[in-house]
């Protein structure tokens, strides 16, 4: 995985279960895609009641996932978030040998399949609105390969490397820019 400050490595499991939770994964989510965000604003976003939208911020402030942004809000009154990090990560083979560990990890790999899974589908309703330009480069595949050990490690490096590129490449001040999600996954399937 890259070593950066932009990325937070988790190996504490009462963070990675605090994040499992899916409005939080959602929160941090919206706050890493548009930036500082207002609880009220937050609120609107994800439909949820402006107190239940605090608790869960100050669920992710407790465990470094994001941090107060006080600059932005207009009176003392108003609570401003930023995203600490632009990514979370972890390494699945060093929680093997802690159970502990390993189950928050379980729960949080879950609930973020679940998030990547209704992002695709709110993709999916919202396709036939968007400009054909954006729906040309959209792309859905799979592919089985044979491989060693090594050769997954290899290529854990090789998808990290391009997504490293498309990232440096990334300017939401573009023009024509818009967000795009990138996810990828490589593993062994049970025999």
């Amino acid at each position: 995985m890259p070593e950066d400050e932009s990325t937070l490595h988790l190996t504490d499991p009462r963070a990675m279960r605090a994040l499992a939770h899916p409005t939080r994964l959602r929160l941090l989510g919206e706050l890493r895609v548009r930036g500082p965000q207002s609880v009220g604003m937050l609120s609107e976003i994800v439909d949820e009641a402006v107190g239940s939208v605090s608790y869960h911020l100050g669920k992710l402030a407790e465990h470094g996932f994001i941090r107060e942004a006080p600059e932005h809000a207009r009176n003392r009154r108003e609570r401003w978030w930023r995203a600490a990090h632009t990514r979370t990560a972890w390494e699945p083979v060093a929680v093997l040998a802690d159970p502990e560990l390993k189950l928050a990890s379980d729960l949080l790999r879950r609930a973020a399949l679940q998030r990547y899974v209704e992002k695709f589908q709110d993709y999916l309703d919202a396709e036939a609105t968007l400009d054909p330009a954006w729906v040309r480069g959209t792309a859905s595949s799979d592919h089985f390969l044979h491989l060693t050990p090594d050769e997954l490690v290899e290529l854990r490096g090789d998808l990290e490397a391009l997504s490293a590129r498309w990232v440096a490449r990334s300017d939401p001040g573009r023009p024509d820019a818009r967000t795009v999600t990138l996810i990828y996954q490589a593993f062994r399937g049970p025999q």
